[in-house]
């Protein structure tokens, strides 16, 4: 059976719109004649045409951290994948992602595995899901690894609403006071240019830079959009192409002044997370390396991962594997050494993941304050000067009639 979305009409008028299991397209119209639909558009929920449009719609953090805690308590129940994706496609909560959904129920009845199913489905789905749940379909224990991946999409959600949060306001008022600003400019300043003109005076240098600075602010604007959107199409076109492009993208990256601090902590622990879980399903060092460092996401950390692996194959101790593998947080070593000389790696390891999930909140927090502070203090200053190259040639003008 194949799951197929439709939209039509009923024998009342009125708009319908859903999903219907048939054998093929055929069926699937005759099912929902028999409904009484009189269907518009009927397309398979994992066809061609529907992944093309599911690949870029929304699959939000939220709904997807749901959809991997439901199917984590219904496989730790001992309900098959199928039949848990069956009870899942019925939940309201996951309504608007029914189609996707559908779509990986379905390509898992053809054989897939959850992780390939899920990554055909949505792009959304990073590399750290992925081998997340790869790490449950290769060692077993799927429920645990998705009640893992769920905690931590839960705690990067709740750490990004609460960025945002802090966020608004801040940016509201900037908002406001640009589009204020760039009125005064606009309308303003070139009305007082006119009286000084009239009254025979000249501007002062703070109103007349402020006007030839906004017309050239303008021009840069458009200019800097053009650019921007050609070097992102440029960008994303040789990223999927050119691998060693993306490696010393991703290394720069790590070099940025707070940025970079921020990535490594990321990385590293995206990185730990994997490789404890892999650990503590008895997977080798030689296979857990590579896979944990695939998971993070960063080119330049699997590039590394490659060369160590195979010095790990070759006797080399992982503490000095580790040291080895320059993008991850220099005080990792440290944590697996002690692991490895209490025989609790795999437990030391979940320590410093704690450790760079703190790390990882700090400097996010502390990067939203340093911003929302920038922020505040350039909207004082260009604030300021509209109001001196406002009010100097009204000064200007009042001095001139006196």
């Amino acid at each position: 059976m194949t799951t197929f979305e439709y939209q039509g009409f009923d024998s009342t008028g009125r708009a319908r719109s859903g999903l219907i299991e048939a054998l093929d397209l055929k069926d699937a119209r005759k099912r929902l004649a028999a409904r009484g639909i009189l269907a518009e558009k009927v397309r398979a929920a994992g066809g061609a045409d529907a992944r093309r449009t599911l690949r870029g719609a929304a699959f939000p953090v939220e709904a997807r951290a749901m959809l991997y805690r439901e199917l984590a308590v219904l496989l730790g129940s001992g309900i098959a994948l199928v039949p848990a994706l069956d009870l899942i496609l019925q939940a309201p909560e996951l309504d608007r992602s029914r189609s996707r959904l559908a779509a990986v129920r379905d390509a898992v009845r053809e054989g897939q595995p959850l992780s390939a199913a899920l990554a055909g489905a949505s792009s959304r789905v990073t590399a750290f899901e992925r081998a997340i749940i790869e790490v449950g379909e290769r060692v077993g224990g799927m429920d645990a690894a998705l009640e893992r991946l769920a905690g931590f999409l839960e705690e990067q959600e709740k750490l990004r609403e609460r960025l945002t949060t802090a966020l608004i306001y801040p940016a509201v008022v900037v908002a406001l006071a640009l589009l204020i600003g760039a009125g005064v400019m606009v309308f303003m300043l070139p009305k007082v240019q006119e009286l000084l003109l009239q009254t025979n005076q000249e501007l002062p240098w703070i109103t007349r830079a402020l006007l030839g600075g906004g017309r050239l602010a303008g021009w840069a604007l458009l200019l800097a959009l053009a650019l921007l959107l050609a070097g992102s199409v440029l960008t994303r076109r040789r990223l999927r192409n050119d691998r060693a492009f993306l490696a010393r993208l991703d290394r720069r990256l790590f070099a940025l002044p707070v940025l970079g601090a921020g990535w490594r902590n990321l990385v590293s622990l995206r990185f730990v997370r994997v490789l404890g879980l892999l650990l503590e399903r008895g997977v080798g060092l030689v296979e857990s390396v590579p896979l944990a460092a695939r998971a993070t996401g960063s080119a330049w950390l699997m590039d590394c991962a490659v060369r160590e692996t195979a010095a790990l194959s070759e006797g080399k101790p992982l503490v000095e594997v580790i040291r080895g593998m320059q993008p991850l947080h220099p005080t990792l070593a440290s944590w697996v050494q002690a692991g490895e000389a209490g025989g609790n790696l795999p437990g030391m390891l979940e320590s410093s993941a704690a450790r760079f999930q703190q790390g990882w909140d700090r400097l996010a927090t502390r990067g939203v304050q340093a911003l929302e502070i920038a922020m505040t203090l350039a909207l004082g200053i260009f604030v300021a000067l509209i109001a001196l190259a406002v009010l100097l040639p009204i000064l200007q003008i009042n001095k001139g009639m006196m």
